[in-house]
């Protein structure tokens, strides 16, 4: 698998639905009855209203909703919305998002992602400042882009939202996708290196590319040993002993994937030399 662009867009957001949705009515049928709670179900927007009805994102296309950031008010738009097919066992939807700029014009919110489309989807809960996942109050999520580790993750199938032991390994994705090593949020991959990641339970199998060898065995606390840097030019093995003292004495020939597994890893990944 290839990792295209990291996400440029890492904005912790508040949902608001405001009446602006109710401009975009003619795809509802005039939707009528008071706005209760503005929700994040999965990767699936829901508006609840007072008499129970609820919309969902594949009912919001073409909706506008504006979002308090940290920075300020954002007016964000539902282009499209799409089951993604690479999901097998609970629906992901991939939005194509737009953000109106200064100048009254729409542009897309995401970079292109490993495929080459601009979408993504809410998450939620909110990113630690490791980029770790924590739970927060209904109605706070995040916009993921699936050019980024986080969207990622969630496409290789580890749904945060299941469990909290699916929560521990998305954040280990986040971790083996980024190269952090340290576990301190500190990526040091490069974009384009091809990767081949796997987990015991099936949910991402080895493509046991012979050009490729074992590279670390990973938890949400990141790297639980590293047989060789995936980016020499970002960091060395050397350099990791420095930096990351936890670390010292499980780098080189001593990481292999069982000692990776007996020291508790839940994803493995391979890479080139």
């Amino acid at each position: 698998m290839w990792l295209g662009s990291p996400v440029r867009v890492q904005l912790r957001w508040v949902a608001v639905l405001t009446a602006a949705l109710l401009a975009y009515a003619f795809r509802l049928s005039l939707i009528a009855g008071e706005l209760g709670p503005f929700e994040v179900d999965g990767t699936d927007f829901k508006a609840i209203f007072s008499d129970g009805r609820v919309l969902h994102s594949v009912d919001l296309v073409g909706a506008v909703v504006t979002i308090s950031t940290g920075a300020g008010m954002m007016r964000l738009r539902i282009d499209s919305v799409e089951r993604d097919r690479e999901i097998a066992q609970t629906p992901v939807w991939l939005h194509s998002f737009s953000t109106e700029v200064a100048d009254g014009s729409w542009q897309p919110l995401c970079d292109p992602g490993p495929d080459g489309r601009r979408q993504g989807f809410p998450l939620a809960g909110r990113a630690r400042s490791d980029g770790t996942m924590e739970p927060s109050e209904p109605g706070v999520f995040e916009i993921v882009c699936t050019s980024g580790a986080r969207g990622k993750c969630v496409r290789f199938g580890y749904l945060p939202w299941l469990s909290a032991e699916m929560r521990d390994i998305y954040d280990a994705c986040v971790r083996m996708v980024r190269a952090d090593y340290c576990g301190d949020g500190e990526g040091t991959t490069r974009d384009g290196v091809p990767i081949d990641l796997y987990d015991d339970r099936g949910i991402q199998k080895p493509d046991s590319d012979p050009m490729q060898e074992f590279e670390a065995g990973w938890t949400a606390a990141g790297a639980v040993c590293v047989r060789h840097v995936r980016v020499k030019e970002n960091i060395s093995l050397e350099g990791l002993a420095a930096s990351c003292p936890r670390l010292h004495d499980r780098l080189g020939a001593i990481c292999t994937e069982e000692r990776a597994r007996a020291l508790g890893a839940t994803l493995f990944i391979r890479s080139l030399p």
